[in-house]
């Protein structure tokens, strides 16, 4: 099975020489002169490296990959890895620091996560879009702090450090988007 250009969107996951890729961005070209293109860039989801490519609009096809995602469970790290839980089949899942990446900051005991497989073997993480951390270290808010005050740094209980408010104090949980990695509200937990 093959994806055309046609069927470019952004979040498409498809292979190419049997390599996973998503697309991050793309855009049809259709210049005054010569036959059309798209120009996307997109990201190898083994080794996190973004490329731009030109696909001949109509022309060039991609494979449909071997992909599936599963709701699997954080267990816990450990020193070669992190561990997770298959929900439904409650088979153990060992990811290594370089899949796991940057997600290691919002990983904590119990949290649902997506983990992508490729030719059944497991690729990468998708966390949720937010979480809630509680604040092991901050400067003192100062009397008279309020919301339209500055901000300080505060590091979160698994190590991510966030830009919050001057009122935010230590062992409050804060709301925090996966995304951007920045705080949204106190949390209501």
């Amino acid at each position: 099975m093959k994806y055309q250009t046609t069927d470019f969107r952004n979040g498409l996951k498809f292979a190419i020489d049997g390599k996973p890729y998503i697309v991050v961005s793309f855009a049809h070209v259709n210049p005054g002169k010569g036959s059309a293109f798209v120009k996307a860039k997109i990201k190898n989801l083994e080794t996190g490296q973004v490329l731009e490519k030109t696909f001949k609009a109509g022309v060039d096809t991609v494979d449909k990959p071997d992909m599936e995602e599963r709701e699997m469970e954080y267990t816990y790290g450990d020193m070669d890895g992190y561990n997770f839980m298959d929900t439904t089949t409650f088979e153990s899942v060992h990811l290594s620091h370089d899949n796991v990446g940057d997600a290691k900051l919002y990983l904590q005991e119990g949290i649902k996560v997506d983990i992508l497989y490729f030719n059944a073997r497991p690729i990468s993480i998708e966390l949720p879009n937010f979480v809630h951390l509680k604040v092991t270290e901050t400067d003192p808010g100062l009397k008279g702090d309020t919301a339209a005050g500055g901000n300080k740094k505060a590091i979160m209980e698994t190590g991510l450090q966030v830009s919050v408010p001057l009122f935010i104090e230590e062992g409050e949980v804060l709301k925090i988007d996966t995304r951007s990695g920045e705080y949204v509200e106190r949390s209501k937990q």
